[in-house]
């Protein structure tokens, strides 16, 4: 039987006969006060306020298999086991409590915010109201929940070693085996938490344990706890080490510091944290808690945990200029902590509401609408910079990147492999795994992806480079033997202003001659993209309902790609009656392959023209570089015909039904290995 089995109903109320002889579950099951990291969750919107509940029955679920197993060793007594469940059970009581109680435990002037200190209180007064055991063993198990928690948070980097000294105090009185009592409590507070964060540092418990029970209880070096605290700030310098030294870790402990700040980079860090001195100066504050920031920084985007990243932006604003208005950095100082949080006027709150209802929108007119205030507010860092659809948009690359795009792989030659257009990462993943003895080097135009990679690659222990570059600009800068363009020159294509606008074939030759410039002799462009279909023939398109064919009249209206087709003969017919569609074969293909996609993608997509050469254009140019071809095939990607024959059928101009056309194509082209 599980604890929450024991304890608790189905519907997750306490059993009321167990109430009178556990008060610390009437605490926990019965408050409406909600205290919950956001770090812990995947939704915002599913917090129920039973989460701590939840988390103190896990706890005592790992001590049932703890001692099952046999490893508290010679507990003949059941002793050890009694003070670990104690400490369990009471630890998190602080974050519990009807609203008249959490009244009178302010008024006594406990730290319920700090909840180990503020449950050791409560645990005292209980024990002592109650008789509870003899004023030693209190004392002990009081001392064990006021350090509850402290040596995973010191391996975090949030607080002291230091700060876990009484326990090595505790052990000099005690005769019972204090490394296995401290090492099974932490298992059961860390694995409660996250299996995977236990297994990632149970060896670093086990050893600060030892150290801690020897007497030795100095500090991890700065460097150390700022790798911990900013594990995404892949270069840390020497002067932000000497700073936090100087001035944050001798002096406080950090609460929440991941949940509320992992999205800031660390110089914006050390500004808030500079401000938050300013603010608290003289007072007399030992801890710095950032779980107000936390709270108001965090929502949910489709139904998961995301950074309200308009909120984030106008805070990184401020951060450069503290004379901007509309947001400032607000400080609460009680019982020794300064709980940290920024405001934002009512107009600027209804902005950012604004534009996270906006963000869910995926008509063409409206998100255009949507960037002019993004720009105006500065919200983007570029003009690629797509906010929150950034995660999606660059998942959806690494999935998507599982189809052909695994293919061109083969074709990679010499020692310095360029990916043009990196996005989410998972083609520089498969280069750095199949060629670890080449160099890896990942481009984009954005730098908000150029930042995501680079976390990426701090977090997983990646080789691979990554920089900002446009082809289009100029050539890469060094040698390189192979130059991937994977579903990327398309997007050069649609998107690349040049004297005549966008859909400029000329911006696709100027990257393909800079990168055919960058190439070693014997180097090579490998590319897979869209493909055009040659000649003018005639297509239709019957629609399982009527949404595929109100998809394709807005796609009519605002895709401005096909220049070269005139706009009449684009569509020549519409049967509204039997929901079908006539038209060119190169624009309807351009519409099924962007209908695919769906909804949501469609302000994007339909911003893109996918062929813009048929496999006999691109062989010319690559031909007139100088190029010989060692690959050149069209095909129809996987996944497009299963996705489209449940919305569509794709009909000749007899009316009978027929195979989609080839959407891309893949080309190998080789530049000679002795020049003239």
């Amino acid at each position: 039987m599980t604890s929450a089995e024991y304890y608790l109903h189905t519907d997750g109320t306490p059993k009321q006969e167990l109430l009178a002889a556990n008060p610390w579950l009437a605490l926990l099951a019965e408050t409406e006060h909600v205290y919950v990291n956001p770090e812990r969750v995947e939704s915002v919107s599913k917090i129920s306020g039973r989460e701590t509940l939840q988390y103190v029955m896990r706890s005592l679920d790992v001590l049932q298999e703890i001692t099952g197993s046999g490893r508290l060793g010679d507990d003949s007594r059941g002793e050890m086991r009694h003070i670990i469940e104690t400490v369990l059970q009471w630890s998190e009581v602080a974050k519990g409590g009807s609203e008249a109680q959490r009244l009178e435990w302010a008024e006594k002037g406990y730290p319920l915010d700090i909840h180990n200190e503020g449950s050791a209180c409560i645990y005292r007064d209980f024990a002592k109201k109650e008789s509870a055991g003899s004023e030693n063993d209190v004392e002990r198990i009081a001392t064990l929940i006021k350090t509850h928690g402290l040596i995973g948070q010191s391996i975090r980097g949030e607080t002291p070693v230091s700060h876990s000294a009484p326990l090595y105090a505790l052990a000099q009185r005690g005769n019972m085996d204090w490394y296995q009592l401290l090492y099974s409590l932490n298992e059961c507070i860390i694995r409660a938490a996250s299996e995977t964060v236990w297994q990632r540092v149970r060896t670093d418990v086990a050893t600060l344990i030892h150290r801690i029970l020897l007497g030795d209880w100095s500090e991890f070096s700065a460097q150390y706890r700022l790798e911990r605290l900013c594990p995404s700030e892949y270069n840390i310098f020497p002067e932000d080490a000497e700073w936090f030294e100087k001035n944050i870790f001798p002096r406080f402990e950090l609460w929440y510091f991941q949940s509320a700040l992992s999205g800031f980079e660390l110089g914006q860090i050390r500004t808030i944290l500079t401000a938050v001195l300013k603010k608290i100066d003289g007072a007399k504050i030992s801890h710095i808690n950032f779980k107000p920031l936390a709270d108001s920084l965090w929502y949910d985007y489709e139904g998961k945990k995301r950074i309200n990243v308009y909120k984030k932006r106008i805070i990184e604003k401020y951060l450069r200029d503290a004379s901007v208005q509309n947001v400032d950095l607000r400080v609460i100082k009680e019982n020794w902590t300064a709980y940290v949080d920024f405001t934002f006027s009512a107009v600027c709150e209804k902005l950012i509401d604004f534009c996270v209802e906006a963000e869910r929108c995926g008509l063409l007119t409206f998100e255009k609408s949507i960037i002019v205030l993004y720009d105006m507010f500065g919200f983007r860092r570029d003009a690629f910079d797509r906010l929150n659809n950034e995660n999606k948009y660059l998942s959806t690359m690494n999935e998507t990147a599982n189809s052909t795009k695994e293919s061109i792989i083969s074709y990679v030659t010499g020692s310095v492999v360029v990916d043009v257009g990196s996005g989410g990462g998972v083609l520089l993943d498969r280069l750095e795994q199949n060629y670890p003895e080449k160099r890896i080097i990942g481009t984009d135009i954005s730098a908000n992806v150029i930042d995501v990679l680079n976390q990426k690659k701090k977090k997983e222990g990646h080789r691979w480079e990554v920089r900002i570059h446009n082809f289009v600009d100029g050539e890469f800068g060094e040698p390189a033997d192979s130059v991937i363009f994977s579903s990327i020159l398309h997007e050069i294509y649609s998107y690349t202003e040049t004297e005549r606008g966008r859909f400029d074939i000329e911006s696709v030759k100027r990257a393909l001659e800079n990168a055919y410039r960058s190439l070693r002799p014997g180097g090579r462009i490998i590319i897979r993209d869209g493909v055009k279909t040659d000649g003018r023939e005639l297509r239709i398109v019957r629609f399982a309902d009527a949404s595929g064919l109100e998809f394709l009249k807005n796609y009519r209206q605002d895709f401005r790609g096909l220049t070269d087709i005139p706009e009449e003969e684009k569509i020549t017919a519409i049967d509204e009656e039997n929901l079908t569609v006539t038209g060119d074969i190169n624009f309807i293909r351009e519409f099924m392959y962007t209908y695919t996609w769906g909804n949501e993608s469609y302000a994007h997509e339909v911003q893109e023209q996918f062929g813009y050469w048929t496999l006999a254009e691109y062989k010319e140019f690559l031909g007139s570089l100088g190029a010989g071809l060692i690959v050149a095939e069209e095909l129809l990607e996987p996944g497009y015909p299963e996705h489209l024959r449940e919305k569509l059928t794709l009909l000749d101009a007899d009316g009978k039904e027929t195979d989609f056309p080839p959407s891309n194509c893949i080309l190998v082209a080789e530049k000679p290995k002795k020049t003239e």
